[in-house]
């Protein structure tokens, strides 16, 4: 009887360790960087309850480190200043050519993708007939906003860099500039738009556009590692999101600047290959080795 309660004592005490978090250098913390967030006070108040749920979650010390742009946390991770990185499609992939970060988890948003837009009667019913014509997208290197659907374009045999005129603006503004008629389209998220600009402006009812091309769902904003991470702490830090990820994403959503969020879902079986949409849209505007950030 006795062998066989140290025989289980010790089965209980592996089992509690494999379920322990892999351990990082004594007294280390896991540093993590947003790259749409400038200074400790956008991180806090924007994704304050992730960081401390992430903390709690995998049993890790996370703490934020803030970065001024998408060159700095490339450049961060270098330097091995920063472990962790969330950032959007088109940043993760010239941070993956400067820096060798790779995927830890993606943050699926649905209908995360990007489209052509024109007004219904205006008679414009395909990309094509947007040759020698005016397109507003947002700013310059938005993954939704300027590449998705600059590519979408050419998916229809359209060269944007030569067949359209293409304006960069704000949402707001090319929302209206689509219905004064000072363009002939928009490309923009479509989700963004609808939630945003179209039914917010309550002097055209929906049915006054027309989408005349959709794009494929985008790949997702991702969590990097930096090269120099552990792949066992990467792992469990994967595991344990998607584990947790109703908490986690809770945590998220709670912040109002993160609506985009709403109705996501983690992604832990996401690779760098997912990533091949956003590549060929950096060569169709003509950046072809995706190693700068366009409108840096």
């Amino acid at each position: 009887m006795f062998r066989k309660l140290i025989a289980a004592a010790i089965a209980a005490t592996a089992l509690t360790v494999s379920a322990m978090a892999p351990a990082a250098a004594a007294g280390e913390k896991l540093r993590l960087a947003i790259t749409d967030l400038q200074g400790l006070e956008e991180l806090q108040r924007d994704f304050g309850s992730f960081e401390a749920k992430l903390g709690e979650v995998t049993g890790y010390d996370i703490e934020f480190f803030p970065v001024p742009s998408r060159t700095a946390a490339a450049e961060a991770l270098k330097a091995k200043k920063v472990d962790f990185v969330l950032t959007g499609p088109a940043e993760y992939v010239v941070i993956r050519k400067r820096t060798q970060a790779y995927p830890v988890v993606s943050f699926g948003r649905p209908d995360y993708f990007g489209a052509i837009i024109v007004i219904a009667d205006s008679g414009i019913t395909s990309p094509q007939q947007l040759k020698g014509k005016k397109v507003a997208f947002s700013d310059i290197g938005s993954t939704s906003g300027h590449l998705a659907p600059m590519q979408l374009l050419a998916d229809y045999g359209v060269d944007p860099r030569n067949d359209i005129e293409a304006i960069h603006t704000s949402r707001n503004i090319m929302h209206e500039a689509l219905k004064r008629g000072d363009v002939a389209a928009i490309g923009y998220n479509y989700r963004s738009w609808v939630s945003g600009a179209r039914d917010k402006d309550k002097s055209l009812e929906p049915g006054a556009y027309r989408v005349i091309a959709r794009g494929p769902d985008l790949p997702n904003d991702i969590l990097v590692a930096g090269a120099h991470v552990d792949p066992a702490i990467a792992d469990h830090m994967r595991k344990t999101i998607v584990a947790n990820s109703k908490e986690l994403i809770a945590a998220i959503t709670s912040a109002e600047e993160n609506d985009k969020y709403i109705g996501m879902q983690f992604i832990g079986n996401v690779k760098d290959e997912d990533y091949a949409y956003v590549r060929a849209a950096y060569a169709t505007i003509g950046y072809p080795q995706y190693s700068d950030f366009v409108g840096n």
